[in-house]
């Protein structure tokens, strides 16, 4: 950076206005850097200024005594005023030798005027230095941040705009990605790079989570000072940048910093998005893995490639994400528009798969994503992993063209082989279509309990046989009078006979749930509460469910009607 673009103490001192005056303390703090300058005259200023002010005073609201005196440069210090400018007077005589001392203990200017000055010719002769130079920060940080974005169209972008971070900040400028080497700008030793390395791992669980349109975090590191910026685009971190300052940052280095930023996101995304369409038509042989239509492992081994033996053995799962539309939004349904759309789910799609070490195999077909996920190692077993991930995958908003999208979400059992992706892609689809029963946007095939018996029963005449065999009466009576002793009967057996609970989630008074339950006793008979009727009844019950769904939807609070 260009430093006469930011103004100084050091460089106030110069001005023919303090041609009168005398630094007495703080000497080591010169180079503070100034963005205003104001008059005050009242000990009590805590909303009046909001840091790095140079302040003129005659001590006219500090004089009342030493302790008033000390108590108000120590509030200017805490505030983080830039100096403390007094002129000496009626209010000030001398400057007591604690005030001094105080000053210098914070590397804090503490300055007099030996002579009257006037406070208003100050002002305006420093306002107008800083505006103009603020003035020419702004030109400067556009036409580098401009440099920064023809940088990333050409032959290693992201290298060169690193290297005119550095140049622009005069600072060291760390690179690192969570998967590659990271990189210095200037180079360091093996030695000094040991140290940096270390710090971002110990801050790396502090950053976890934030977006990558944060403002830079700032951090001490020994007596000099990081800046640390992450990298990424779509509500994902690629990479992060560290800015090694021997002096804390200043707003111009954290607008490159930023700028740099985005410019390397920009490239970073351009790169996803290309690699992306190539994984696309690559991946064409998925869509005859999850069709059953590849079964010879020499077969497999020429589509999947030289790491088919490690491919093949690791566990994996197949996740089936439907694409909704929930809100009726109206947006292009050209066949372009949704490409689009597919497309920028399968892009942070796998990004988010990879933060979890899970390696994506995706295929499109209509408006569903198949996925087969493949368990890279970790620590955290991979159902849970899984679960991180599709959660964050239902939550990305980023992106205008996701926004109004629902996913809903059915994923196999674990398995083994690619050759059985098949019968995984069959437990997702089963999963999926059980959406309407459960109401959960993400569904496991392992949670499916008697659903998985059920739906391979679902011939069109076996489970409506088996229903009306043990629910026949109360079908009958709920079609005729439009009760809901079906709905009753669930919610009751399903809170393991509990009154109190079935009144309270049917919305409904306890006397009117007696009279339900007796209801139900006399359809069904005395005796449909021992075990083996029960269990009978229960299956029914979830069979029913399955084929009508709507039925068993919980009421609110309404009345109960019989």
């Amino acid at each position: 950076m260009d430093w006469e673009l930011v103004f100084t103490i050091r460089d106030a001192l110069k001005r023919p206005l303090f041609a009168e005056s005398e630094v007495i303390g703080g000497r080591t703090g010169l180079n503070r850097a100034i963005r205003w300058v104001h008059v005050l005259e009242s000990a009590g200023f805590e909303s009046l200024i909001h840091g790095e002010e140079m302040i003129l005073t005659t001590g006219m609201g500090a004089s009342a005594g030493l302790p008033s005196s000390l108590s108000f440069m120590q509030n200017l210090i805490d505030k983080n005023a830039a100096c403390l400018c007094i002129e000496l007077g009626d209010y000030f005589s001398s400057i007591p030798q604690e005030m001094i001392d105080l000053a210098n203990r914070h590397d804090f200017p503490l300055i007099i005027f030996t002579r009257t000055v006037r406070f208003v010719d100050i002002t305006l002769d420093l306002h107008s230095l800083i505006i103009n130079r603020h003035h020419r920060m702004l030109q400067e940080l556009e036409s580098i941040s401009r440099e920064f974005h023809r940088l990333t169209l050409t032959s290693q972008g992201t290298i060169k705009v690193l290297q005119l971070l550095c140049k622009s900040t005069r600072t060291q400028i760390v690179y690192m990605q969570p998967q590659g080497k990271p990189l210095f700008f200037p180079a360091l030793s093996p030695e000094d790079q040991a140290p940096l390395l270390s710090f971002f791992e110990a801050f790396g669980e502090e950053m976890e989570g934030v977006q990558p349109d944060a403002a830079p975090y700032i951090r001490d590191y020994g007596h000099k000072t990081i800046a640390l910026k992450p990298v990424g685009a779509l509500d994902q971190t690629w990479a992060y940048i560290l800015m090694v300052c021997n002096h804390k940052p200043q707003e111009f280095d954290c607008l490159l910093l930023d700028s740099a930023s985005l410019s390397i996101a920009q490239e970073l995304l351009r790169t996803r998005y290309m690699e992306e369409r190539k994984l696309f038509s690559e991946n064409l042989w998925v869509d005859e893995l999850i069709g059953g239509r590849t079964q010879d492992d020499n077969r497999l081994k020429g589509l999947v490639g030289p790491d088919f033996n490690v491919v093949n053995e690791l566990p994996y799962r197949v996740c089936l994400v439907e694409i909704e539309n929930p809100r009726d939004v109206k947006w292009n349904s050209s066949e372009n528009d949704w490409e689009s759309i597919t497309f920028h789910l399968s892009l942070i799609l796998r990004s988010i798969f990879e933060k979890y070490s899970l390696r994506p195999l995706i295929t499109l077909k209509n408006n569903r994503l198949t996925v087969i996920a493949l368990d890279i190692r970790s620590k955290l077993p991979g159902k849970l992993r899984l679960q991180q991930a599709l959660d964050a995958l239902q939550h990305i908003r980023s992106d205008e063209k996701l926004k109004d999208l629902q996913l809903v979400i059915g994923v196999s059992k674990s398995h083994r082989g690619l050759k059985h992706a098949y019968a995984g892609y069959q437990e997702a689809v089963q999963a999926l279509s059980l959406y309407s029963c459960y109401q959960k946007s993400i569904l496991f095939y392992e949670e499916l309990g008697v659903f998985q018996l059920l739906l391979s029963l679902n011939d069109g005449k076996t489970l409506e046989n088996f229903i009306r065999s043990y629910l026949g009466p109360l079908i009958d009576h709920d079609s005729a009078k439009g009760s809901e002793l079906l709905l009753t009967l669930r919610v009751y057996l399903d809170h393991d006979g509990s009154k109190q609970i079935a009144a309270r989630n049917l919305f409904i008074v306890r006397q009117s749930l007696y009279y339900r339950l007796d209801k139900i006793t006399e359809l069904l008979g005395e005796d449909f509460m021992l075990p083996e009727n029960r269990i009978s009844i229960q299956v029914a019950l979830r069979a029913y469910q399955l084929l009508y769904p709507e039925k068993f939807t919980l009421p609110s609070s309404r009345s109960a009607q019989f």
